[in-house]
């Protein structure tokens, strides 16, 4: 049984899947006329939004819109590419410390 701890790095670890997702589908969109970057507002779906439900997608704001309508920025999204990256692994190296302890906790539950 997963503590609370484990839930929440597991949620968090759901929601970077969706931001990767959605900025993979922005870089092979990057030359498509008309298309808009999609995001998600990070921190407040990862305060409020129940584990196992898909997070929204936002327009963020602020980039800048080609000619053709697309306003896919590469170097933001090689940017979240390599955020993401790295916050996938800091919550990865933390689930892996809380399944330890369980497993430690059992073992000397156990006798042994």
């Amino acid at each position: 049984m997963f503590s609370n701890i484990s839930n929440r790095i597991e949620h968090y670890m759901d929601l970077l899947a969706h931001r990767q997702k959605m900025v993979a589908a922005n870089i092979a969109n990057a030359d498509t006329p008309g298309y808009r970057t999609r995001d998600l507002d990070f921190q407040f779906e990862f305060m409020s939004l129940p584990p196992g439900d898909s997070p929204r997608a936002i327009a963020p704001g602020g980039l800048t819109v080609k000619n053709d309508g697309n306003d896919v920025s590469l170097d933001r999204e090689s940017r979240l590419l390599a955020e993401n990256a790295l916050r996938f692994n800091v919550a990865s190296n933390l689930l892996k410390g809380e399944i330890r302890l369980m497993k430690k906790a059992i073992e000397e539950g156990r006798g042994g």
